[in-house]
């Protein structure tokens, strides 16, 4: 009788190995390497495999199209979600055919905004098919009616088998499939668990094959791991056209959408959502939802106007200075490149009157935001002098730029739609680079504010003493400022 061969399959990453290590070689994870009966190798692609259970093309024959006479995606062939936020993010609504991979953190509500999706694509018109692996038809139907789901054009079924699944699809050809969840769906042709290397890999692949041969969106929740990545081999995330990453903190209303990957639109847009007793609602000016809890008078709160994409977002940056007996003061950041705080410390250093030689700085981004783009710099840089010194900012100030090393504030890019965006919310002062001014003209903006152009950290420290000189002795004004 014929020995069944085994190999031992890294969860993580997908290597596999002769024997059994404690160690992944190749990704450097403990403890993921698992063994797995070893399953032959298949001689037909995915989508041959899917034309044996009903699909257009045969065995070892394709379509081959002239590049003048290819099929094209055009604007009516992508579907609307009905949920703006969600559109924004995709580039526009879902592309007919395109696969979409959505994960995030346990409870976050990913079950709860695809559901939504699905009530708003029945007012677009579409059929869905809902496929829940995790939980009954009539569990699935008590969210659904919780968040005043009620229509037709959405079926419901309880299946993890990925057979069903397929036939059920290929059955009722439904515009929008969803899958809740892909690491709980398995197949017959793979002996190992659900959720293994093996059984993840060649579920996607099928139901990649659905989605392409049937100009049939599929959209699959995927869980993460305790260190935030999506959990299965890392193939997956190469087969799908589109990876969201739904995030937030189960102690905050805030919800982000983000793609981390995109075929059909950019990656840098931003969805806000906020999680109320009725499910996910969408906030169309996330600005004013940052800062509405901001107060005045308060040292370290600076304003910064960030570009999500192409929607500008003001946010509150926090900046806490305190003395410290340690030799080695701390260095912590939450939102932010806790590289980027060293520097900034060092370049206040050498080029102002500012020393943290002895002192703990926290810096935070207000309402769970992440920050990436150096043109926070500004911000950071005036909440630390506020912080330091014991100087609040004016409320009506927003700042952002970029500061290099030898003490210079570079410019910014899309300066004219974060200014506007400052000016729609009420604020007045605007503080940004001063090589900006010959790409921004004051005409273009309207409730007349003041910019201050910086040049150099120097400026910005003068300016700030400047406006607390005035607030404390009006209507004196010095002309070189009080120096922080």
């Amino acid at each position: 009788m014929a020995k069944n061969k085994s190999a031992f399959v890294c969860q993580s990453c997908g290597a596999k190995r002769a024997k059994w290590e404690g160690r992944c070689s190749e990704c450097g994870e403990w403890n993921t390497i698992v063994e797995e009966k070893a399953q032959p190798e298949p001689r037909k692609g995915w989508v041959s495999k899917a034309s044996e259970s009903g699909g257009p093309s045969k065995a070892g024959s394709m379509d081959v199209y002239n590049l003048i006479d290819t099929p094209s995606l055009d604007a009516g062939q992508r579907i609307s979600t009905g949920m703006s936020e969600v559109d924004r993010v995709l580039g526009g609504g879902l592309v007919r055919g395109s696969y979409i991979l959505l994960g995030g953190d346990p409870g976050i509500g990913k079950s709860t905004i695809v559901m939504q999706i699905a009530g708003a694509l029945t007012r677009q018109s579409a059929q869905v098919l809902y496929i829940s692996a995790e939980e009954s038809v009539q569990q699935t139907a008590l969210r659904a009616r919780r968040l005043g789901l009620t229509n037709e054009r959405v079926d419901l079924a309880a299946e993890s088998s990925l057979d069903a699944i397929f036939d059920t699809a290929l059955a009722r050809k439904p515009d929008v499939l969803i899958i809740d969840s892909i690491q709980t769906v398995y197949t017959g042709d793979i002996e190992s668990a659900p959720g293994s290397v093996s059984q993840v890999r060649e579920c996607a692949g099928r139901l990649l094959s659905l989605a392409k041969t049937q100009a049939m969106t599929v959209i699959l929740i995927g869980h993460v791991t305790k260190d935030g990545s999506l959990a299965g081999p890392r193939v997956l995330e190469h087969m799908v056209d589109t990876v969201l990453a739904f995030e937030g903190d189960g102690h905050q209303q805030f919800r982000l959408l983000r793609a981390l990957k995109n075929r059909f639109g950019a990656t840098n847009e931003l969805g806000v959502f906020q999680m109320t007793s009725d499910g996910l609602n969408q906030v169309p000016n996330p600005s004013e939802l940052f800062l509405e809890e901001r107060r005045e008078n308060r040292y370290g709160s600076a304003v910064f106007a960030a570009m999500e994409g192409s929607r500008p977002v003001l946010c509150e940056i926090q900046a806490l200075c305190t003395s410290t007996q340690l030799p080695n003061p701390r260095r912590n950041a939450i939102g932010l490149d806790v590289n980027r705080v060293h520097m900034l410390a060092a370049v206040l250093e050498k080029h102002t009157s500012l020393s943290f030689l002895n002192r703990d700085i926290y810096a935070n981004v207000v309402g769970g935001l992440r920050l990436t783009e150096p043109a926070v710099d500004l911000a950071l840089v005036a909440a630390l002098m506020s912080s330091e010194k014991q100087i609040p900012l004016p409320a009506s100030s927003c700042f952002f730029g970029e500061v290099g090393l030898t003490g210079e504030v570079r410019g910014a890019n899309l300066a004219l739609e974060r200014v506007k965006e400052a000016v729609k919310l009420g604020f007045k002062n605007i503080y940004l680079p001063a090589s900006n001014q010959k790409y921004l003209q004051v005409q273009e903006l309207g409730g007349s504010p003041t910019l201050h152009w910086i040049q150099e950290l120097s400026q910005l420290q003068a300016k700030l003493g400047a406006n607390v000189e005035r607030k404390r002795q009006a209507p004196v004004e010095s002309e070189s400022g009080l120096e922080l």
